[in-house]
């Protein structure tokens, strides 16, 4: 848990340079902004006042819209801009797992919606691996 918390001012280092970075499209760049706008504001859903808990929204909301940007650009681009440690696609899937999981289910719902999935052609879909966020339902989580 506590390494949710240390991935994000890597998360917000690496979200930073993707936005000076051309070959990321403006849209994402705005929307990058934005989630680092909001990590930063001290009254959120959640407030960063309370300690771990006012943390996880801002992880869960940069998460996604990293995870939004990747299905747009390749993913090398995103991995050429990391410092942390491990492969940074797979470390942003998960915090955004454990995130969304952590977060009550209004809250995930109202972060969610503002980072909608870009629409991606069929023919980019099948030449590059597509990072996804699938929620699974309680049920099937217990079967798997």
């Amino acid at each position: 848990m506590t390494n949710l918390l240390l991935v994000i001012p890597n998360m917000l280092l690496l979200s930073a340079r993707l936005m000076v970075d051309p070959r990321v499209p403006t849209k994402e760049r705005l929307l990058v902004a934005a989630a680092i706008v909001y990590a930063f504001m001290p009254l959120d859903f959640i407030p960063d006042m309370l300690p771990f808990v006012g943390q996880v929204d801002d992880a869960y909301l940069i998460a996604l819209t990293l995870l939004r940007l990747m299905t747009v650009t390749e993913p090398h681009v995103v991995r050429e801009h990391w410092r942390g440690g491990g492969d940074v696609v797979e470390l942003v899937g998960a915090t955004a797992m454990l995130a969304g999981r952590l977060l009550p289910r209004r809250i995930r719902r109202v972060l969610t919606s503002q980072v909608e999935s870009p629409k991606v052609s069929s023919e980019q879909s099948q030449s590059t691996a597509v990072p996804l966020l699938i929620e699974r339902s309680a049920a099937e989580s217990k079967t798997a």
